[in-house]
């Protein structure tokens, strides 16, 4: 398999850069990428440096790396552009068309996709980000009337992830419980979760994979055996299907996959900071 460099350089911290250059890369899986991100890339002797080293990795390289930019400033972009690699500037590629239509230009301002511009966003992000903390795993159920979502499944099946990425990507406060043995054994939802029926997400998996999971937990102990988890799975179900919770198989889903079924599923918003 032919390996490609990547880098993601931004003048902020990069992450929209990764989010758009991975997801483009994603269609080319005849490649091993090497990605690596370049952040903070500001200034012209930034940039210079920045262009130092990647023509450095070009000159060991079969082919040319790729460089994903989300960076505003003309000066540095200009710099950039003349790194031995292919330059993609993923902010032109669509801000020139947006200025046409909207008849007005951008503000040409770095960090505004993942910075404070808006702080009473960043504070309701970090409000979901210590709800979702607090109640992890069952550990708290204080003011879980507040809670917008509330993951269910038996241990390692994801909960905790799929909770913690709803806060962290849109701000939701989202909360996670699990389903021991004796309410998968009675198919009963636990007594403080009843009140909060119509809020339940489910999540199962598949034996095999779940065995794996809770192997590197617990190696060698009945609560890892594929015997035990395909009766958790199966008693899960069964508890999900009585109860008309919606749930999803989460052994071969990324947790974005699974965040955005659960959303779905329970109409809630679709918010990204």
């Amino acid at each position: 398999m032919s390996t490609l460099h990547v880098f993601f350089v931004s003048d902020r911290t990069g992450i929209t850069a990764e989010t758009l250059g991975n997801g483009l890369l994603t269609q080319f899986d005849q490649f091993q990428f090497r990605r690596q991100t370049l952040p903070f890339v500001n200034s012209i002797e930034k940039a210079k440096a920045t262009v130092e080293y990647i023509d450095h990795v070009a000159e060991g390289s079969e082919r040319l790396p790729v460089i994903f930019s989300t960076t505003v400033t003309d000066d540095v972009r200009a710099i950039l552009r003349g790194a031995n690699a292919l330059f993609f500037d993923l902010f032109e590629t669509f801000i020139p068309a947006l200025e046409k239509a909207l008849d007005t230009k951008s503000t040409h301002a770095a960090g505004r996709a993942h910075g404070l511009s808006d702080a009473a966003r960043y504070r309701m992000r970090m409000d979901a980000i210590n709800f979702a903390l607090e109640h992890d795993d069952g550990v708290s159920t204080r003011k879980l009337e507040q809670a917008d979502i509330v993951i269910i499944a038996p241990s390692r099946c994801g909960k905790t992830p799929t909770s913690l990425y709803l806060a962290m990507q849109h701000g939701l406060y989202a909360t996670n419980y699990p389903l021991i043995e004796e309410d998968l054994e009675a198919l009963r939802l636990p007594r403080v979760l009843q009140p909060h029926e119509g809020k339940l997400f489910g999540l199962t998996s598949d034996p095999e994979r779940l065995a794996q999971v809770r192997s590197e937990r617990r190696p060698n102990s009945p609560y890892a055996s594929v015997q035990q988890c395909a009766y958790e799975l199966r008693q899960a179900e069964g508890l999900y299907k009585r109860r008309g919770i919606p749930f999803v198989n989460s052994a071969n889903m990324s947790v974005e996959e699974i965040a955005s079924v659960a959303m779905q599923e329970k109409k809630l918003r679709r918010q990204s900071f």
